[in-house]
């Protein structure tokens, strides 16, 4: 009797390893992917270059509430997109008592992510266009010295 449990204990477990994997999370795939391509943006900014000695102080991100993402949930994204760069910068958040004087390879990140347009409704899905913008600041400065926007869609059902 002993046998056949341990022989049937074995089995479900096999068919439990070899099981479809869960499905990635819709909205931290779509997040995931606008981080990265900001990540990429950022990256190529001449005045960062080498990027591996500069500290990049990232801003609490301003996100429209209409989109319904958390601004915790995409700084969180966007911190770890930019930190997966091979030879990036050092990642921090950035505060508003870190303002004052800095070092000449600080650089402080502002994000802002906006509903651009209203809800599309297709036929199979509903789309949410947004626009990301990225701001570049020294530290002590209120003028960015690099700005760029990101623009797309996400699936509605995934949000």
């Amino acid at each position: 009797m002993l046998k056949y449990a341990t022989i049937l204990l074995t089995a479900l477990v096999l068919v439990g390893c070899a099981a479809q994997p869960p499905a990635p999370d819709p909205i931290r795939q779509a997040l995931q992917n606008l981080s990265d391509r900001a990540a990429n943006r950022v990256m190529n900014v001449v005045e960062l270059q080498p990027t591996q000695e500069q500290v990049l102080l990232l801003a609490a991100p301003s996100v429209d509430t209409s989109l319904s993402i958390a601004p915790e949930r995409f700084r969180e994204n966007l911190t770890r997109a930019m930190l997966r760069v091979s030879d990036g910068p050092q990642v921090l958040d950035w505060r508003p008592a870190m303002a004052g004087n800095s070092g000449d390879h600080q650089w402080r990140l502002e994000t802002q992510l906006d509903a651009s347009a209203p809800r599309l409704q297709l036929s199979d899905r509903e789309l949410l266009p947004y626009r990301l913008t990225l701001s570049l600041y020294r530290p002590d400065a209120d003028t960015a010295l690099w700005e760029t926007e990101i623009e797309g869609a996400f699936d509605a059902t995934a949000l």
